[in-house]
């Protein structure tokens, strides 16, 4: 089990900060393979939700009130370690994303953009695909609602 804590930008610590940014890193950037911009200023925002096993970041969202990101609430970045993915703390991590948008911001229609793969795993989380693929820094996407 992860021990999940959700923070605003300015209640995370340089540390926090520097775990979160280079776990986005090691996976987005490194893993896939993908030339982007991460750090997209849009962190100031959001609610981070923070997965940590033995004081160790292991997984990760942020999370935006509707009109900040899409018109709806929504949960991105989500990620988790690699070495750590075989204990379904991406399950962990979303539920508790879910949770936190209906408690911090009394929403429950949330838009998540799906790198398009793992369109059953947000299935399995309620989440249903609307509208056609389509690439978003060269990686299929697709927009899932769960209402």
């Amino acid at each position: 089990m992860i021990n999940i804590q959700i923070k605003s930008f300015s209640e995370l610590s340089t540390q926090e900060l520097y775990d979160l940014l280079q776990l986005r890193s090691e996976v987005f950037v490194v893993e896939q393979d993908c030339v982007y911009q991460d750090v997209d200023g849009k962190d100031q925002k959001a609610l981070h939700v923070l997965g940590t096993k033995d004081h160790k970041l292991v997984a990760y969202t942020r999370l935006f009130k509707p009109g900040d990101y899409f018109e709806e609430a929504s949960i991105g970045r989500v990620v988790v370690a690699k070495n750590q993915r075989q204990f379904k703390y991406g399950y962990d991590i979303m539920k508790a994303s879910i949770e936190a948008i209906n408690t911090n911001y009394n929403e429950t229609t949330i838009k998540i953009s799906a790198q398009f793969y793992l369109k059953t795993f947000y299935n399995n989380l309620g989440f249903i695909e609307v509208g056609n693929t389509y690439l978003e820094d060269d990686i299929p996407h697709i927009a899932m609602f769960k209402k």
